[in-house]
C-alpha cells in the first residue's frame, strides 16, 4: 500500500517539476531502478509493488521520443547511454533471476516493445543482440508459466525483425560448445550487484562493428571463464561482489564470442555443430496447451523458415527437432483417427486452415465420430503443407523428405497395405484427402514418391510388383470390394491433377515413349493411291464396318463442327501424324449401335454438352504442362524402339480391364474408370493422345488400346441386346430414372447393363469431345 502511495507521489513530483533533458531524464529513471536494488534488502515483494515497471516505462518513451526528434538512422545520447552501459544485459540478468518476483515479465516485455517500437536496426549492436541471445535462451523453459505472453510476444518480434534483415540470424548461431559455457549458472544475487556497477567512462561506445569477430584465443578465455565462476562459492545475500574491470573485460569477450559469426572465408554453415536457440524456444512454446501461444510459436517457426540463409537453414533442420515436431504431431494426430469412418465424411468435411482449428462440437449440425480428431490431423497437416511451402528450398527439401521417412512410410504405409477392407477403405479416403490438400512443391514431390515410387524406366510384366505400395493401390483400382475400388479411383484421378509430370510419366508415359504400340509399315506406292471416299488404300473406314451401317443423321457431326475441321484431303494422316478430327469425332459417337443409344430421346444430353467442359478442364491441364516442355509431334519411327516388347502398364491394364467389364459393372463403379480414363486423355502429350484417342493407329499384334478395348465392349453389346426383350424401352427407362426423372420404384430387369450401356454412350460423348478440343487448341495460334 506504501509502495502504491509512493508511485503516486512520484508521478506528481514528475509532473509539476521543470522538464529535465532527455539523457538527464532517461539516467534518473535507470539509477531509481539500479537504486531499488541496494536499498531494498526485501527482494520478495513482487514487482508490481514497486516503482520499477514505471521507471521502464518511461525510459521506453524517452528513447521512442528521442528517435522522433532526430533524423532517420541517427543515434541519440539515450541510445547511446543504453548501449554503453550495457542496460539490456542488466536487465537480462534481473529477468533471470526474477527479481523481484514478476521482473522476468517486465523484461521480456520492455525488450518486446523496444525492438517493435524503435525504428532504427538495433540488433546488429552486440550489446543488443547478445542480451538478446540470451533471453532467448530462457523463454519456453517452463510449460504454462505466467511469462508465456510476453515471452511469445518477444520471440515473435524477433522473428519478425530476422525477417526484415535475414543476415542478422548469424548472430543467432551458437557453437553448441560454448553455448552451455555462456550460460554457466552464478550465484544470482553477485550477478546482480555486478551488472549494476556501471563500466568505466574510458570504455569506447560500443555500435557492435569492433566486436563481430572474435579473437583465435576467445574460446579458450571462455572455457577458463567457465571454470572460475564454477569454483566460486555462493557469497551471501548481503555481500556485495564487484568483479574487477580486467574480469568484465574478460566476461564480455568470452560473450562475444560465444556467438559463432561466420567470416566471409568460412561461411556458417560449414559448422555442423551449432544451436539454433530461438528455434528451441519456439519449439518448446509449441507444446503449450493454450491454443493461441501454440498457433504464435507456428507463425515464429514458419518465420525462421523462411529466411534465405543456408546456415540458418541447415541448422535449422538438423541441429533443432523441427523435423521432429512435424512428423511426431502428424502421428499423433493420425493415430487419434478412429479405425473406421465414412469416407464420404472424410472427403466433405470443411476445408481445414491450421491457425484456425477451433472445433466446437455442440454447435456443429453435421458431426459424425472423430470429426474433431480428423480437424485436428488436417490442420496440423495443413501447417506442415504452409511451413514447407514457405521455407528456404534445402530447408524445404529436407523436410519434406524427413515427413516422407518419418509418417508416409511409418506410419501410413502399413495402413494401406493391410487387408482389412475397412481398413483399407479409410486410410485410402484419407490419403486421397491429404493429396487433395497437399500445396507445396517438395511436400507434394514426396507424397507421389511415396505413392508411385521414383522409377521411370519402362515397366515389364514380371516386375509390376517392384514398388510394393504402387502396386498394392493400383490392384485396389479392381478390389473385390466396389468402395475400395471407387476411393482408389478417386484417388488417383485427384493425383493426376496434381501439377507434377513424375506422376503422369511413372504411371503411363514412360510405357509409350518408344510407341511400340504401333505397327510400323513403310509407306508404297500403292499406298499413296487415293480411292473415291477420300482415304488410302487399306484404312478403317467405320461408317462402312458391319457394325456401323445403320447410321442416323442425328448420329453424325454437324456442319457447324465440321466446318472448324480440316477440309478433308487424300491423306487418311496429316504430316504431323494427327488424323483429321471429324474422323476421330464420328469413329466415337459412331460407335456406340442406334439401338443402344437413348440420350437422343432426352433434352439436352447431346455431344456437345461436353465441349464446354473438356475445354475448361484441358486448359487447367495445359496450364501446368507447359513448363514441362512436352513435344508437340509424336518421336519419329527412325527414333523408337518398336521392336521392343510392349506393355501398358500397371495402371492402364487395370483400368482397361475395368473398361472391359463395363457392362458387368456397378453404376459408380464404371463412372469412376471411365473418369480417370478422360483426365488420362486430357494430357497434351502426343504419345497420350495418340494411343488413348486415335482410332486409326495401327496396334501392334497382341497390343490394345482405348479405342480397341471399347470396340469389344460394343461386340459383345450387340449380341447380349438380341437376348433382352424391349430392350431400348428399358434403356430410356433407366436413363431417366438416373436423370431423377423417373421414379425408383419400378423394378428393372438387367439392370447393370442397362446402366453400362448409357455410361458407355456418354464416355463416347465425352471422348469426341476431349479429341476435338485438343486439336482445335493445336491448331488455334
Amino acid at each position: 500500500m506504501f509502495s502504491k502511495f509512493t508511485s503516486i507521489l512520484q508521478h506528481a513530483v514528475e509532473a509539476l517539476a521543470p522538464s529535465l533533458p532527455l539523457q538527464e531524464d532517461f539516467v534518473y529513471h535507470w539509477k531509481a531502478i539500479t537504486h531499488y536494488y541496494i536499498e531494498t534488502s526485501d527482494d520478495k515483494a513482487p514487482v508490481t509493488d514497486t516503482n520499477i515497471p514505471s521507471h521502464l516505462e518511461q525510459m521506453l518513451d524517452i528513447l521512442i521520443q528521442e528517435e522522433n526528434e532526430r533524423e532517420s538512422g541517427e543515434t541519440g545520447p539515450c541510445m547511446e547511454y543504453l548501449l554503453h552501459h550495457k542496460i539490456l544485459e542488466t536487465l537480462y540478468t534481473l529477468g533471470k533471476a526474477d527479481c523481484p518476483p514478476g521482473m522476468k515479465q517486465q523484461v521480456l516485455s520492455f525488450y518486446t516493445k523496444l525492438l517493435g517500437r524503435i525504428r532504427q536496426p538495433l540488433l546488429p549492436h552486440i550489446n543488443v543482440h547478445r542480451p538478446v541471445q540470451k533471453l532467448i535462451r530462457l523463454c519456453g523453459e517452463v510449460l504454462t508459466a505466467p511469462t508465456e505472453n510476453e515471452e511469445i510476444q518477444f520471440l515473435c518480434i524477433v522473428c519478425a525483425k530476422l525477417k526484415q534483415d535475414p543476415y542478422l540470424v548469424n548472430f543467432f548461431l551458437e557453437n553448441k560448445s560454448k553455448a552451455g559455457a555462456s550460460g554457466s549458472s552464478i550465484p544470482v544475487r553477485e550477478s546482480i550487484w555486478g551488472k549494476l556497477k556501471e563500466p568505466s567512462a574510458s570504455s569506447a561506445s560500443d555500435t557492435g562493428q569492433t566486436e563481430l569477430t572474435g579473437e583465435p584465443g576467445a574460446a579458450t578465455n571462455n572455457e577458463t571463464e567457465s571454470t572460475e565462476q564454477a569454483a566460486e562459492e555462493p557469497a551471501s545475500v548481503n555481500t556485495l561482489n564487484i568483479p574487477s574491470q580486467s574480469e568484465t573485460a574478460a566476461e564480455e569477450s568470452a560473450s562475444v564470442n560465444t556467438l559463432h559469426i561466420p567470416s566471409q572465408n568460412e561461411p556458417a554453415a560449414n559448422c555442423p555443430n551449432q544451436d539454433y536457440n530461438l528455434v528451441n524456444s519456439l519449439l518448446n512454446l509449441t507444446r503449450s496447451p493454450d491454443g493461441r501461444i501454440v498457433v504464435k510459436a507456428c507463425e515464429g517457426l514458419m518465420l525462421l523458415v523462411s529466411l534465405p540463409e543456408p546456415a540458418a537453414a541447415k541448422c535449422l533442420t538438423e541441429n533443432t527437432a523441427l523435423c521432429e515436431l512435424l512428423t511426431e504431431r502428424l502421428t499423433v494426430f493420425y493415430k487419434a483417427l478412429p479405425q473406421s469412418m465414412d469416407p464420404l465424411d472424410i472427403e466433405t468435411v470443411e476445408s481445414v486452415n491450421w491457425g484456425l482449428d477451433a472445433y466446437s462440437g455442440k454447435e456443429d449440425t453435421t458431426a459424425f465420430p472423430g470429426k474433431r480428431a480428423l480437424i485436428s490431423f488436417l490442420s496440423w497437416l495443413d501447417y506442415c503443407d504452409q511451413l514447407i511451402k514457405e521455407a528456404q528450398k534445402t530447408a524445404a527439401v529436407t523436410l519434406a523428405r524427413y515427413v516422407r521417412e518419418r509418417f508416409f512410410v511409418s506410419v501410413m504405409e502399413p495402413q494401406l497395405m493391410q487387408t482389412s477392407e475397412i481398413g483399407i477403405l479409410t486410410s485410402t479416403a484419407l490419403l486421397n484427402r491429404l493429396i487433395r490438400q497437399v500445396t507445396s512443391e517438395a511436400l507434394l514431390q514426396e507424397t507421389i514418391y511415396f505413392i508411385l515410387g521414383e522409377q521411370r524406366e519402362p515397366e515389364t510384366l514380371a516386375g509390376i510388383n517392384s514398388y510394393p505400395l504402387r502396386h498394392r493401390l493400383i490392384e485396389h483400382c479392381d478390389h473385390l470390394s466396389d468402395e475400395i475400388s471407387i476411393m482408389t479411383l478417386r484417388m488417383f484421378e485427384h493425383l493426376l491433377q496434381k501439377p507434377s509430370e513424375h506422376i503422369i510419366y511413372n504411371l503411363v508415359l514412360r510405357n509409350l515413349e518408344e510407341r511400340n504400340y504401333t505397327e510400323y509399315k513403310p509407306p508404297c506406292q500403292e499406298d499413296k493411291d487415293v480411292v473415291e471416299n477420300g482415304q488410302i488404300a487399306g484404312a478403317i473406314d467405320l461408317e462402312e464396318d458391319p457394325l456401323f451401317t445403320d447410321l442416323s443423321p442425328g448420329n453424325r457431326l454437324s456442319a457447324d463442327w465440321l466446318s472448324a475441321s480440316p477440309p478433308q484431303t487424300p491423306d487418311h494422316t496429316k504430316s504431323d501424324g494427327k488424323t483429321e478430327v471429324h474422323k476421330i469425332v464420328n469413329s466415337f459417337l459412331c460407335l456406340v449401335p442406334d439401338e443402344a443409344k437413348s440420350s437422343y430421346h432426352v433434352e439436352g444430353t447431346g455431344y456437345d454438352t461436353y465441349l464446354r467442359d473438356a475445354h475448361r478442364q484441358f486448359r487447367e491441364f495445359c496450364a501446368f504442362c507447359t513448363r514441362w516442355e512436352w513435344p508437340g509431334t509424336p518421336k519419329t519411327f527412325e527414333k523408337c524402339r518398336l521392336d521392343a516388347a510392349f506393355f501398358e502398364g500397371h495402371f492402364l491394364k487395370v483400368l482397361f480391364d475395368r473398361m472391359g467389364r463395363i457392362l458387368d459393372q456397378p453404376y459408380d463403379v464404371n463412372l469412376q474408370v471411365t473418369s480417370v480414363l478422360s483426365k488420362l486423355s486430357m494430357f497434351p502429350h502426343p504419345h497420350i493422345h495418340e494411343y488413348l484417342l486415335d482410332p486409326y493407329i495401327n496396334l501392334a499384334p497382341g497390343c490394345r488400346s482405348l479405342f480397341s478395348v471399347i470396340v469389344r465392349v460394343v461386340g459383345d453389346l450387340m449380341l447380349r441386346i438380341q437376348r433382352i426383350p424391349d430392350f431400348t424401352p428399358k434403356l430410356l427407362q433407366v436413363r431417366k430414372r438416373l436423370l431423377g426423372l423417373d421414379p425408383e420404384d419400378a423394378v428393372i430387369d438387367h439392370s447393370t447393363l442397362l446402366e453400362g450401356v448409357i455410361v458407355l454412350e456418354e464416355f463416347c460423348k465425352e471422348l469426341a469431345a476431349i479429341a476435338f478440343v485438343k486439336f482445335h487448341a493445336s491448331t488455334t495460334p
